[in-house]
């Protein structure tokens, strides 16, 4: 009903600019990565993770759009493991300037490389790389999913707040792991906590039968700690920890307490209503990365509707500019930062069955935006190619 409401007002607003028809192309690639091998298979991912967020965003759009006299179409490709992304980021963007990426960082930046791509709008729904919004970064790729120190940041916040202070890590060996391992490490030094011990995880039994033998023996090398926190972002290890470690700590990073872009248990702010429609579209529960394709697609429709043009320049001027808020139904408008291409967001941070807190925490100050209290801010980025 909001975006009725709001689409009946921007009707009456641009009056004239709505007269012809704007018609806006986004196209969609996916680039399927080898699944990492878990002990588990209990949640397998979803074969539209991602897609079925864009899709609710081209629904969205198009509810606004049809009172402006908009139209908005989306082209889908799926590039299987080996096969050639670039060729097929070329086929897309000779029909649009405006394509949302599910693919590794890798294929990322060779996408914002080539020659098509120049002064096209790209954004990344699903790469968390911190590299891409630091000395890898480029001026035409955009970033609507947090980056690992985003996640990081928040949990160290909720971590500082109720002091909790001194923490043991436990990593796995996938480069996502060490990733995220590493975002934590910089956390904990960001916000002053204290790292007393960390480990590998060098199990390759089945935890499902060893788990309460193995894990507590693991952990009682660990000095006493407020918290332990688990880098397992491929959900390989992690839910075998919880309850099973030497001392009675609560379990916060990858499991148990999980610093997230989007999770089912987000009802504030009218996120329920997301919940709900997208629930009715997919028939399933709304991912981190489906929220991610969701906020690019409508980030690119909110500046058509306040600009009234289809123009990737244009747009992105808008997109960079102080008039530019997405409402997210996290709480806070969103909006990117000048020098990555971030979109800035609230972090929840949730279990299973609740919301514990959402991040930016109270006490957490910022000279601009509190937002910029996760993540890269600007004094912080190698960035350069925004100009920073």
């Amino acid at each position: 009903m909001r975006i009725i409401g709001l689409a009946a007002v921007l009707s009456l607003s641009l009056g004239a600019a709505a007269a012809s028809e704007t018609k806006v192309r986004i196209g969609y690639l996916t680039v399927d990565q080898p699944a990492p091998p878990v002990l588990s298979n209990l949640d397998p991912a979803p074969e539209d993770l991602g897609l079925a967020g864009a899709q609710l965003g081209i629904e969205d759009n198009a509810t606004t759009g049809r009172f402006l006299n908009q139209t908005y179409t989306m082209d889908e490709t799926r590039v299987p493991e080996g096969g050639d992304a670039l060729a097929a980021a070329r086929a897309l963007l000779a029909s649009s300037p405006f394509l949302v990426l599910d693919a590794p960082a890798a294929t990322l930046t060779a996408v914002a490389d080539l020659p098509e791509a120049e002064g096209a709008l790209l954004f990344n729904a699903s790469a968390p790389d911190s590299a891409l919004r630091d000395a890898d970064c480029r001026a035409n790729l955009l970033h609507t999913i947090p980056s690992d120190a985003m996640r990081t940041d928040a949990l160290a916040q909720f971590l500082v707040q109720r002091r909790w202070t001194d923490v043991a890590l436990i990593s796995g060996a996938h480069p996502r792991d060490t990733a995220f391992a590493d975002a934590l490490r910089a956390s904990i030094a960001k916000f002053r906590l204290k790292l007393v011990g960390e480990s590998d995880w060098v199990f390759d039994a089945d935890m499902r039968r060893n788990a309460s033998a193995e894990v507590p023996l693991f952990t009682q090398g660990f000095k006493e700690h407020d918290v332990l926190l688990l880098a397992d972002e491929i959900g390989d290890f992690g839910r075998y920890v919880v309850y099973n470690t030497w001392l009675p700590r609560p379990v916060a990073g990858s499991e148990e307490l999980v610093p997230q872009a989007w999770a089912p248990v987000v009802e504030q702010w009218g996120a329920a209503q997301l919940q709900s429609r997208f629930e009715e579209l997919s028939g399933r529960e709304m991912q981190p990365e489906d929220y991610a394709a969701w906020a690019a697609i409508r980030s690119i429709g909110e500046a058509v509707t306040r600009t009234g043009s289809a123009e990737a320049a244009t747009l992105r001027d808008y997109i960079f500019s102080d008039a530019f808020e997405l409402a997210g139904f996290k709480g806070s408008p969103l909006s990117f930062r000048g020098w990555n291409g971030q979109l800035r967001q609230p972090i929840p941070i949730v279990t299973d069955r609740a919301v514990v807190a959402t991040a930016p925490l109270e006490g957490f100050h910022h000279q601009g935006n509190e937002l910029d209290t996760l993540g890269r801010d600007a004094p912080e980025t190698a960035c350069t190619a925004f100009g920073g």
